[in-house]
């Protein structure tokens, strides 16, 4: 089944009753093919819209709540979205972005961990924040683990992609990053560069 969404309020609505329901504030969620129908639709609109988000607006910390995966198909030669799922709660993953404001409002921090109790991991780097395009970009360059909340092994880590001091002179093509498209007080989508979409809510 499909949902048909003829408007901004239609998709919204879809998307706010998933995280409703996601922290068990009511019952039923929509199904995770109509939640990847509401996101495309509010990918379209944004870009119909040209909406542009600043990036104060996705400061904080933001738990993921649903994600999909993509496939490569051969006779196409192109990558389709995968079905998508809501992510267990067991599982907590979490997106930490921070602003350097001493130097620029469109610069500043990445972190994105995983906690599967008693495990968690954790990553840290740069991020730019390219406000006309809602894009931003990122690479890691530290990692953390803990075991039962002792910190085990932190250290710095080479992602492959392009030196720390080097980061933001580097072109976006070069950089793993996250096109956004839905940004509001309690949730936030975006695609990622591999062509999945992803939903987060605030939690601080």
């Amino acid at each position: 089944m499909t949902a048909n969404l003829t408007s901004t309020s239609d998709f919204i609505t879809v998307v706010a009753q998933s995280v409703t329901a996601y922290r068990g504030q009511i019952d039923t969620r929509p199904s995770a093919e109509i939640l990847v129908n509401a996101l495309l639709q509010a990918e379209k609109a944004a870009k119909q819209q040209r909406l542009n988000y600043p990036f104060e607006s996705l400061l904080g910390k933001w738990r993921l709540c649903f994600a999909t995966g993509t496939k490569k198909v051969r006779e196409r030669g192109g990558i389709v979205l995968g079905k998508g799922l809501y992510v267990p709660k067991f599982v907590a993953i979490h997106i930490c972005f921070s602003a350097n404001l001493e130097r620029d409002l469109d610069k500043g921090e990445i972190g994105n961990q995983v906690e599967l109790l008693p495990i968690l991991l954790k990553l840290t780097g740069p991020v730019q924040y390219m406000g006309k395009k809602n894009l931003l970009a990122f690479d890691f360059n530290q990692i953390l683990i803990s075991l039962f909340g002792r910190v085990v092994y932190n250290r710095q880590i080479r992602s492959g992609k392009v030196q720390s001091e080097d980061f933001y002179s580097q072109p976006i093509a070069k950089l793993p990053f996250f096109a956004f498209f839905l940004v509001t007080e309690d949730f936030i989508a975006a695609r990622g560069r591999g062509g999945g979409l992803a939903l987060w809510i605030r939690e601080s």
